[in-house]
């Protein structure tokens, strides 16, 4: 009896060692949701989201954490893999629907790692990083060029692939942004709802008008609906964690919300303040608070950490600031595609009760590519040389652990390719202009003017001050350092 006792307490004592070591991990992504629409980081916020400032009270919050691009395609392969996206064949830009993947056949992710761990590893969102189509005329390409070629030499009957090639068990994504053809659901590399359909989509008509609803035109999946993509979503992932809730998952959740087309549902259409957007806002909020519940009621919040950020600042210009006096992307200057603060500086959350403080926050810079290395800590898996070369282990910080800088700089990326370290106070950008959306995009360079910018955003946050000119050595030296970590190949 007494030696029957003594392997019950064994047991007992690993299953909970086991659980505090390998928990439920839940990677939560939204898209375009800028710093200043989390009411937890910006009290002024027009926009409402109690669930995901619910999410940042119960754990710990970064005040100083961005994306490694201004736009998603790049901070998607650069959250998934660890590395800088620039060090890819995608030197800028985003990819389009018909896109081959981006992410190497050899190259690790987070969930490919996991899975060698025992994890159920699962992708269900937008994913953006490029599928296996297969062609209609082998002697054709399946993209033909342009920056949004049309699916006429897709075989849409074919496996197409895509997170299961970067170490997803399973998936249900649309394959890029929710405004670029083919709009289909795609489920474990099959297409759903053939034979595709001719679809007009919806332009933005007047010069100037904010892109609120548009999409373009191209082809549809019968029953598809433009507006149910984000409920479908979140139905498939509740999916995902009720059959897996007696194992380890992994479950990367990328929304496809608040990006354009701006199609909130009831009983969110109308119930913000800050128009279609806010609404949508809204809606993304509750996809959070429905899987926070989830876990609640499965008895499962005690052994998952939930991450939660954005993969770049909002779209948001001066007439919808003016319009309804919020700042989606908070103080920052500039907006999505920047390589200013506002196209970059993320909300970042991280969740994990009787692991993480709740209530805690920290200034500590870091960027997404920094999951890779701290979600390995925390399950005791390993980076080869070859792994993860962008990435920093903040566990320790999560923990509590450790106050000690774990960064010594970042590098941001803009649309148009635009590079910038980060190196405590000072930001070095590469280039003169926003490299994004905010004119002017690319400014020429005079003689005997600076080739870059240079900020000091302890003294200058909102980066109007550019001291290139006047820190001439400074500047070099940034210049200096940015290209030693570009030709090195990694950061750590």
């Amino acid at each position: 009896m007494r030696f029957l006792s003594v392997l019950l307490f064994a047991f007992v004592t690993t299953l909970v060692s086991g659980q505090s070591k390998n928990p439920n991990i839940v990677l939560i992504m939204a898209d375009d949701l800028g710093y200043g629409d989390v009411g937890y980081l910006n009290p002024d916020a027009k926009t409402q989201t109690p669930h995901i400032n619910a999410l940042a009270k119960a754990g710990m919050s970064f005040t100083n954490a961005h994306s490694p691009s201004a736009v998603c395609t790049p901070t998607r392969y650069a959250l998934l893999t660890g590395r800088y996206s620039w060090r890819s064949r995608m030197k800028q830009g985003v990819l389009h629907g018909y896109s081959a993947p981006l992410i190497e056949p050899d190259r690790e992710t987070i969930a490919s790692m996991l899975k060698k761990e025992g994890y159920e590893t699962a992708c269900v969102g937008k994913w953006h990083l490029g599928l296996d189509w297969q062609a209609k005329d082998a002697n054709a390409k399946v993209d033909k060029g342009g920056v949004y070629p049309d699916g006429s030499n897709v075989d849409f009957d074919k496996s197409t692939p895509g997170p299961e090639l970067a170490g997803f068990d399973y998936s249900f994504i649309i394959p890029a942004s929710l405004d670029m053809e083919p709009y289909c659901f795609v489920r474990n590399g099959q297409v759903l709802g053939l034979p595709m359909q001719p679809y007009v989509g919806e332009p933005d008509l007047t010069e100037g008008r904010h892109i609120n609803r548009f999409h373009r035109g191209g082809v549809i999946a019968q029953n598809f609906t433009i507006e149910k993509t984000l409920p479908a979503f979140v139905d498939e992932a509740e999916g995902f964690i009720r059959n897996n809730k007696d194992k380890p998952f992994f479950l990367y959740f990328p929304l496809n919300s608040p990006h354009t087309p701006w199609v909130p549902v009831a009983p969110f259409k109308g119930s913000s303040k800050v128009g279609l957007y806010g609404d949508f806002v809204a809606q993304t909020d509750d996809a959070v608070g429905r899987i926070v519940a989830l876990l609640d009621s499965l008895s499962l919040t005690e052994n998952t950490l939930i991450i939660f950020t954005s993969d770049n600042g909002a779209y948001w210009r001066q007439p919808e600031i003016d319009q309804f006096d919020h700042r989606a992307n908070g103080e920052w200057r500039g907006m999505k595609a920047d390589i200013y603060e506002g196209g970059h500086r993320e909300p970042f959350f991280v969740k994990w009760p009787g692991q993480i403080k709740p209530g805690s926050q920290t200034d500590q810079t870091l960027c997404l590519t920094d999951v890779f290395a701290s979600v390995a800590d925390i399950v005791n898996g390993t980076l080869s040389k070859n792994t993860a070369e962008d990435s920093f282990n903040f566990w320790p910080v999560w923990a509590g652990k450790s106050n000690k800088a774990v960064r010594q700089s970042i590098i941001h990326q803009s649309g148009d390719g635009m590079l910038a370290l980060r190196e405590g106070d000072w930001k070095y950008v590469e280039a003169l202009g926003s490299g994004g959306f905010t004119e002017p995009k690319r400014v020429y360079v005079q003689p005997g003017q600076p080739g870059g910018q240079l900020y000091n955003l302890s003294s200058d946050p909102g980066e109007t001050k550019d001291l290139a000119d006047k820190n001439s050595g400074k500047a070099k030296e940034l210049a200096k350092r940015l290209l030693h970590i570009k030709n090195q190949g990694h950061s750590r």
